[in-house]
């Protein structure tokens, strides 16, 4: 892109020519080979008069091709050398933990601070999505009439046109565990048939101590006044503080008395549970 004013020099180290000292004079042309040079300013020199380097504003000031120094140089006076350093957009690689939120011209915390990327949206540290799998049903599973059962078997992580985020979360038996601790997003959609209209529910469970588990989430479905398919929907958001000890199940049931089917396949996900982390718990 186009720079407004000067374009900076970027890693060009110059040794300019000898110049000599007129008595009675400051100021004095710079330059490489017979060809005059400007250097981006005067703290981007060293120069050495008399075998003392000068310092720069106090001691010379720079504009353009002119050197000029703070008093008239006097015969016997000699300009030893002015090198122009022209390196000027490298900062090097901070080492780490050295740079202050202050630096980054940010506002916020260190658990939560709002910095601009690069397309000038805003993005968050310390939360945002860092954590997202999905699992699906392998098999249908029948329905008992009449009870609510929970899902414990034929469950695998997708792995067809599938990424997750992050670790994703590990299953045994029906039962999830998480990867981190956090705000947790549940999805649980189950698609099925039963075979006389009846009512129909679903639901989530959470422990906090690794045994009992309680109903969070429930949903209901009523396919109709006829044997139908049916779809079925929980979600609810969790407070995960403990990896050992908070975990997640689901269940369903029908309460007509034929029972029904909940639709698995290992190709396509039909039934389906879905774990995103939200942010810091």
């Amino acid at each position: 892109m186009a720079y407004i004013g000067k374009q900076p020099v970027i890693g060009n180290f110059q040794k300019c020519d000898s110049i000599a000292v007129v008595n009675g004079q400051a100021a004095y042309t710079l330059q490489v080979g017979g060809t005059n040079v400007s250097p981006q300013s005067e703290n981007h020199m060293l120069v050495s008069l008399n075998g003392i380097l000068q310092a720069p504003v106090d001691s010379f000031t720079v504009s353009g091709s002119t050197l000029t120094f703070a008093s008239n140089l006097v015969t016997g006076d000699v300009i030893d050398f002015v090198m122009i350093l022209g390196n000027v957009l490298d900062l090097g690689v901070p080492s780490d933990n050295t740079v202050s939120l202050a630096k980054l011209t940010a506002t916020g915390t260190k658990d939560a601070t709002t910095f601009l990327r690069g397309d000038n949206t805003f993005a968050e540290a310390g939360g945002g999505i860092t954590s997202a799998s999905q699992f699906r049903l392998t098999a249908d599973l029948s329905l008992g009439g009449g009870t609510n059962q929970d899902i414990t078997a034929n469950i695998e992580e997708v792995d067809t046109n599938y990424s997750g985020i992050g670790t994703a979360m590990t299953e045994s038996s029906g039962i999830f565990s998480f990867p981190s601790t956090g705000i947790w997003l549940i999805t649980f959609i189950g698609n099925g048939s039963q075979p006389s209209p009846d009512d129909g529910d679903c639901y989530i469970k959470f422990t906090t101590d690794n045994s009992t588990y309680n109903a969070r989430v429930v949903n209901f479905v009523n396919p109709g006044d006829t044997a139908d398919k049916f779809t079925i929907f929980c979600q609810g958001i969790f407070d995960v503080t403990n990896t050992t000890n908070d975990k997640v199940k689901f269940g369903t049931g029908l309460t007509n008395g034929l029972g029904g089917t909940l639709y698995g396949d290992t190709n396509v996900s039909e039934t389906h549970f879905t774990f995103i982390r939200l942010g810091d718990t």
